[in-house]
């Protein structure tokens, strides 16, 4: 929390959210802990009220786990994956 009361100082920043993935792969439900605490925590710096902070977005949750995310209160997820299929990496 102090690190955003410091951040609400500076007048060219503006903190508009937060943003979490919790784990990438493997069961879903495993990221709902993650999804939780992140929420607690855009809560309790909305209810601050600090200049700068506008706390409007809770970003949560990838193609893997956006369902959870959704039930856990996140109002943007990111579901490339799901779009536009898995990527091809070069070793």
């Amino acid at each position: 929390m102090n690190l955003i009361k410091k951040i609400s100082t500076f007048p060219n920043i503006k903190i508009i959210g937060l943003m979490t993935m919790g784990p990438r792969f493997g069961n879903p439900e495993d990221s709902r802990p993650y999804f939780i605490e992140t929420r607690k925590i855009f809560k309790k710096i909305r209810e601050r009220s600090l200049p700068r902070i506008e706390m409007k977005y809770l970003s949560m949750g990838m193609t893997n786990s956006y369902q959870i995310a959704i039930e856990e209160k996140a109002n943007m997820v990111r579901i490339g994956t799901l779009i536009f299929g898995k990527r091809k990496y070069k070793n």
